[in-house]
């Protein structure tokens, strides 16, 4: 089992979160003598790492979750003039370390999609790629899905990040039939040569540990974390 994942998506509303959580759910139930941490390394407004502190008892600290915090909820260059900030990677990767170290396993959810800006030069793929982290593909159940998904690969093997594998998220209540028809899971692996874990249904409640956990459990995910 690997020590970190990074779970990255197509773009800012793919689901990341809601995998991640699911991720988690799933660790703290079946693992509870292998401890997790978490993380996302910068955060610009509320959410994810109030929700995180929310759902799991983590022991960490705010700055341990989130290293880098704006808030104005825009992209985090944009966001960090607004306040007179720089931002300073060498803080996040740190923390990072650190929390390598003091746990078993560690989900990092990245910001945006693979393209998204962290600083005036680097994207959310350049990060990936230099501090090697084997990630997870988030794409959206929606029109348009398989040209996302071919993109961000494209854009993964560019910055030699180590993609394991696609999990297609519902943002929206979706039918079998239109999973099948708008993500199609064998034309994505052909496309891509990335191996589809399978499918995260909609969420009424994206709050319920127990259902989290049975979501991830549906994945084929373990195995592609070596």
């Amino acid at each position: 089992m690997l020590n970190t994942l990074l779970i990255a998506g197509t773009d800012t509303d793919a689901g990341k979160t809601v995998v991640t959580a699911a991720i988690a759910a799933y660790w703290q139930r079946y693992y509870p003598q292998r401890t997790l941490g978490m993380m996302k390394p910068i955060q610009s407004g509320l959410g994810d790492r109030e929700l995180y502190q929310t759902l799991f008892n983590l022991e960490q600290s705010p700055e341990e979750i989130t290293p880098l915090y704006f808030q104005a909820p825009l992209a985090p260059p944009i966001a960090a003039a607004k306040e007179n900030r720089q931002i300073d990677l060498a803080i996040v990767w740190r923390t990072l370390l650190a929390l390598q170290k003091q746990r078993d396993f560690v989900l990092v959810e990245s910001l945006g999609g693979l393209g998204s800006p962290i600083t005036d030069e680097l994207t959310v793929a350049d990060l990936a790629g230099e501090w090697r982290l084997q990630t997870f593909l988030v794409v959206p159940v929606r029109l348009g899905a398989i040209a996302q998904a071919v993109a961000n690969v494209a854009l993964a093997r560019q910055h030699k990040i180590n993609l394991r594998g696609i999990i297609l998220n519902c943002t929206q209540p979706r039918t079998k039939e239109e999973i099948a028809d708008l993500t199609p899971p064998e034309l994505i692996q052909s496309l891509t040569n990335i191996p589809v874990l399978g499918y995260v249904p909609y969420l009424e409640n994206p709050r319920d540990l127990e259902q989290l956990a049975k979501v991830a459990a549906a994945l084929d995910w373990e195995i592609y974390c070596s």
